[in-house]
This record gives structure tokens, sequence and C-alpha cells, in this order.
């Protein structure tokens, strides 16, 4: 088994700063890149993304959903930009959101959770709609391959805001109850690192909406989508998630990857001063 993964995300942390770039190959960028909407293009953008990258930021997040609706030359596509990103050292998460119960999520994570696998990653996204109990399996496997789970909880989407604040019989928010379900479950690494499993917050989310706080999070690793294009500034990390800030994957996608082949290494730099300075 690999080092426990919040021990290795702690190791980037230090090593390569907080940022997570996205890899979000959609039909828009693709054009804006000179680049088919074909396999052979989401392929191409993937591994150039990835090779920008390399000795910039330490962790990048392929949105799968762009993959696969180019079917198994896609998934193929795929393939061969995990498993460049893995080669070069980078910390991978798949978005892919999975969720269900039984052997069916169970099986999700054989395939993006198994070393070995032709879709293994370091970590992936999960939606515990059916109960943070259905995701037990998900969990297990991560923890014992060194592997991270994060958990949908509070997100950016005004569609979830509804359900996601709707108050349980113990006081507790939706939102937060899972969060405190994750802190029970989570894997501690070595002393002063983070945890396996963590939480997906939305950074355009105000964390007392949702009956959060820092301190909901301790321990926790945060993915947090909606930083550049959806709205949140990496100046506001601080102000978003207080002494939690620490714990951030401040994940970028659209405000680097829409500047463009030739300024992609520079975005990337930029956004690392930017989370850099922030943090300082």
């Amino acid at each position: 088994m690999s080092d426990p993964f919040g021990d290795r995300l702690t190791a980037i942390f230090r090593r390569s700063g907080q940022l997570c770039v996205g890899i979000d190959p959609h039909a828009g960028l693709l054009d804006s890149w000179g680049l088919p909407d074909s396999a052979a293009g989401v392929r191409d953008f993937g591994l150039r993304v990835v090779e920008a990258v390399i000795g910039r930021a330490g962790v990048v997040k392929p949105q799968v959903a762009f993959f696969e609706r180019h079917g198994s030359a896609g998934y193929s596509a795929l393939e061969d930009v995990l498993a460049a990103a893995r080669a070069a050292g980078l910390l991978v998460i798949a978005d892919v959101k999975r969720g269900d119960v039984g052997t069916t999520v169970e099986a999700s994570a054989d395939a993006w959770l198994t070393p070995g696998s032709t879709l293994e990653v370091d970590a992936m996204t999960a939606v515990a709609y059916q109960g943070l109990g259905s995701l037990d399996g998900v969990i297990d496997r991560a923890q014992r391959h060194g592997k991270g789970v994060f958990v949908l909880a509070a997100t950016s989407n005004p569609e979830a805001f509804e359900t996601q604040t709707a108050m349980r019989a113990d006081g507790l928010t939706v939102a937060a109850a899972l969060t405190a379900g994750v802190a029970a479950r989570n894997g501690q690494g070595s002393p002063g690192t983070l945890g396996a499993i963590g939480v997906v917050i939305g950074a355009t989310v105000a964390l007392p909406d949702f009956g959060l706080s820092a301190a909901s999070f301790t321990g926790m690793p945060i993915l947090a989508p909606g930083f550049g294009h959806q709205g949140a500034r990496i100046a506001q990390l601080t102000e978003l998630f207080g002494s939690a800030a620490d714990n951030v994957l401040v994940s970028a996608s659209r405000s680097i990857l829409s500047v463009g082949r030739a300024d992609l290494a520079a975005a990337i730099d930029d956004h690392v001063r930017q989370v850099a300075a922030c943090l300082a």
C-alpha cells in the first residue's frame, strides 16, 4: 500500500502549494485551443495541461464527463492523461461524483481506487445522497489502498441550497451532518497531516448558511471548486474558510484553461502565487 492519502496531500501542499488545476476539455475550450471535439482532442488537451502543471503545481482534477462523452475512445484518452499525470508525480483527483449502494458503488471504487487499474487515481469525488453509509465500501477501499475520497457536502450550484441546508431532526443541516460523518470516518495519517476522507465545499458558499464553520473541518481536506470563473476570488480564501484555509485545495479550471495553450503555464504560475500570498 502507498503512503496514506492525507500524508501525500500534506507533502504536496508543503512542496508545491494548494492549487488544484482542473482538466475540463469542454467543447468551447477545445475550439478555442484549436483542437477537435473528439477523443483525440480531449487527449491532446489533457496531456498539454499535465505538461504545463509539472513543476508548477502538484494536483490535477480531470472532469471525467468531458472524456466519457466520447465513449470508449474518450475513456482511452482519459487513461493516457491519468497515466501521464501520475507518472509525473502529480496527485490526481477524478471528478466522477459516483454514488450508489452496495456492490454498485463498490465497483466504482474498484475502477478508480484500485492500484493497477487503468483508471487508477489518487482520489475520487463521491455523492452520498443515499446516506453516507452507502459509501462505506468506497471509504474502506480508499483507506486500504492509501487513496482519498471527497464527499459532496455544500456545493456552489444554487439548486442544491434547499436540500443541503435542510434541517434534520437532530438540529444539523444535511451539509453539517455529512461533514460530521466524514470526520467520524476519516482515516488520519501522521500527526500534523490531513485525513484520507474530505469534503467538497463550494468556494462561493457562506459556511454559516450551511451550518458549517472552520472547526467543522479539523484535520479534513477540503476540495473547493468555484474560484475564478464561478466568482470566488483566491484572495478571499482565508475569509471564506478561516483557520481551515490551510486544508483547502483551491480548485481552478476555466480561469486557467481559458487563457489558451500559449499562456497556460503563466496562468498556473499566477494562480500558485495568488494562493501562496493569501496563505503567507
